[in-house]
């Protein structure tokens, strides 16, 4: 890595310029070399005259920055191992085809396909690039040219290494959300790799400790980031080395042993690497713009949405108390209305329970959509009870382990019949009910399975449940029923992956963990992922500001109380608040994010701020945590240091005029008066 101008090779262009003006994607027949630019970055790729491919370099045209492929060395993107043979960067390949695809306006895609000297796969590799964003999305498929079934064991997802002039390197990884076996709620890990190569490892998917995501800068904030698109469990690494000056990247797929017949084709999960310069805000954003450009499942008129959602009932509701929460709710700006846990006969028995809904959910639904809100239901797809009719009929349909969802049992979800009848469930509770909305939720998505007598292979669990079962299931149910938005509620945000957002709208960040706990996971969600999928749960009253206000920074806002039990007090505040709310979502949910404090925490004020380049101004909600200080400087980033700047609040009636380098350098003090308080500060150009 290194900064320096980009020099073009002379070419022969076999490619053609896409729609989007910014897009050159050129191949040099005789050089075996291609170089693609969207105008933000340019990526060059080549195979060596021994047949080796691997990527050259990835520079960024603005900042000139420039990550080559070590000394020496093939940094490829492609490592997997199929039967006994290994495909990486030491196999020997030829070109049978390569071409370009413009899958949209904003999209290019060059295609290459390879195939070994020993002729025993044919690899394909597509290399993508998205109008003004910083990133390279790839995706690996082989193609079994054996004459017998071979297995694939190995599949790396980031399998790149860089040369690096850097003294050190920093990683930042996120944790999901957990309770067991330690609780963590989207914490940041940083550490500094060690320069002896060491690698510092860490697991991601479902039921993983982290993210899908890692960040790494130098000394100079120079820097690199990745995700990776599985569901499933991966082992990921970054290591650097100061003697071969080079920096590794891996995240490998665990327990893989995927069955490939011949003349069959394994596709490995896509994956993505990104250029940033500064901070890990910055690393984050640039993240961000990516997903939601390119990855992301499109987001609603409206969204994020402000909902209701029935669990602070827990499982005693009824057509009664439920008909009066919305009555409430619709009066509040709710806009959303879910029905959560305890509306069906039993987990796994999807039809409503006759004793508790007499006149039937549609009824219900029916009732909700007249108040003008959309209506919403849980469903814990992947989870049966023991006694509930599909197990009686079908008892072999569970999953090897189950995860204790309530005491039901967990399904097999890449077992062919169990899909089957989970995605008839689906549409029927779909239709039946007039449903806008589910809210998937379960313990551990991605099952373990071993049994031999399901349709998946034994030893393939982790794949097989993650890209055909629980990926292809919500992919299926989502073809059939394309209005229906879903939501990821695994265990409160543990399935927090750039496979999941191209499926469900929000996720969830923590399970009800009270103000503090929204706050914490928020703060570290909104590295990896844009505000929209970290939504939380609020199961307090809306008593005061400082609770109301700790979960207004991020995705959809679900009020989780009974509402019939409020005073007139907080009926009132929660109308203001949810008002306030949905005039600040959308810059929130579109603008850079700026963690302008360390996290939350007990005896801390903490902020979270976005910065909307287009209109230039800025909005931070600031909350103050059982500290000693009725006030605290927040400094406000992203604006132009000698512009002026009106700042206002939305409880303290001060309206002050700041220049952009005041508000970054000594900040804007805000009153807190209270041991737990919070103010919403307005910032908007003179």
């Amino acid at each position: 890595m290194r900064a320096g101008h980009l020099v073009w090779i002379a070419a022969i262009a076999s490619g053609i310029t896409a729609r989007a003006a910014d897009f050159s994607f050129i191949f040099d027949p005789n050089q075996l070399r291609w170089d693609l630019s969207n105008g933000v970055i340019h990526a060059a790729f080549q195979i060596d005259p021994a047949g080796r491919f691997g990527l050259v370099e990835i520079d960024h045209l603005k900042n000139g920055v420039v990550w080559k492929a070590p000394a020496g060395q093939i940094s490829s993107p492609i490592r997997l191992k199929m039967g006994a043979n290994t495909y990486d960067n030491s196999t020997f390949f030829r070109l049978l085809n390569q071409h370009v695809e413009s899958p949209d306006a904003n999209t290019q895609r060059q295609v290459v396909i390879l195939q070994d000297v020993k002729n025993s796969a044919r690899i394909q590799i597509a290399l993508e690039m998205s109008a003004d964003q910083s990133v390279i999305r790839y995706h690996t498929s082989a193609t079994n040219l054996e004459r017998h079934r071979v297995f694939a064991d190995i599949a790396d997802l980031v399998p790149f290494s860089f040369s690096s002039d850097a003294q050190n390197f920093r990683l930042l990884r996120v944790t999901q959300w957990s309770v067991l076996p330690r609780i963590i709620d989207f914490q940041t890990n940083q550490v500094t790799l060690t320069p002896d190569g060491t690698p510092s490892t860490f697991s991601s998917g479902s039921g993983g400790t982290y993210c899908t995501w890692m960040a790494l800068r130098d000394e100079n904030d120079r820097g690199l980031f990745a995700g990776w698109e599985f569901d499933g469990e991966a082992q990921s690494s970054a290591s650097y080395s100061s003697s071969s000056a080079s920096l590794a990247l891996s995240t490998t797929i665990q327990s893989l042993n995927h069955p490939v017949d011949a003349g069959a084709t394994f596709d490995l999960p896509g994956a993505f690497i990104g250029l940033f310069q500064g901070n890990w805000d910055e690393a984050g954003y640039r993240t961000q713009r990516f997903s939601e450009a390119a990855l992301a499942a499109p987001a609603p008129d409206g969204f994020p949405y402000v909902s209701w959602d029935s669990w602070g009932y827990e499982t005693n509701i009824n057509e009664d108390i439920l008909r009066a929460n919305a009555d409430i709710a619709s009066k509040l700006g709710v806009e959303l209305f879910v029905v959560d846990l305890g509306w069906a006969r039993e987990i796994g028995d999807w039809r409503e329970d006759p004793e508790k809904f007499p006149s039937g959910i549609r009824a219900l639904s029916d009732y909700v959509h007249s108040l003008g809100m959309k209506f919403g239901m849980h469903f814990a797809l992947a989870e049966a009870m023991a006694d509930s009719p599909v197990l009686q009929n079908n008892p072999d349909w569970t999953s090897s382990e189950s995860y204790n969802y309530f005491d039901a049992l967990s399904l097999c979800l890449s077992n062919q019949d169990t899909q089957d009848w989970v995605v008839n469930q689906a549409v029927a509770m779909i239709d039946n009910y007039n449903v806008d909305w589910l809210l998937q939720d379960g313990q551990n998505m991605v099952k373990k399975c071993v049994k031999t007598t399901h349709t998946h292979d034994p030893r393939d669990s982790n794949y097989a449940n993650a890209v055909d079962g629980i990926d292809a299931v919500v992919a299926r149910i989502r073809a059939l029923r394309p209005n229906v938005m879903w939501e990821n509620c695994e265990d409160g945000g543990s399935m927090m992956t750039f496979s999941m957002i191209q499926r469900y709208v929000t996720s969830t960040t923590n399970d009800a963990s009270g103000a503090l706990g929204a706050r914490q996971g928020v703060y570290g969600a909104t590295y990896p992922f844009s505000p929209r999928y970290a939504d939380r749960y609020m199961p307090e009253d809306p008593s005061s500001t400082y609770i109301t206000r700790s979960y207004m920074f991020g995705g959809p806002w679900h009020l989780m109380n009974q509402l019939s039990g409020m005073t007139d007090d907080a009926v009132a505040l929660a109308t203001r608040e949810i008002a306030t709310y949905k005039n600040i979502r959308q810059q929130i949910t579109s603008g850079m994010v700026y963690h302008v404090t360390p996290p939350p925490a007990s005896g801390r004020t903490d902020a979270l701020q976005s910065y909307d380049a287009i209109n230039d101004t800025a909005i931070a909600i600031v909350t103050r945590e059982d500290t000693g200080n009725d006030y605290s400087d927040i400094r406000i980033l992203g604006l132009q240091d000698g512009k002026t700047y009106r700042v206002h609040f939305q409880d303290d009636p001060r309206t002050l005029t700041m220049t952009g380098a005041q508000l970054s350098s000594a900040g804007v003090r805000v009153t807190l008066p209270d041991s737990q308080s919070a103010e919403i500060v307005y910032v908007e150009p003179m």
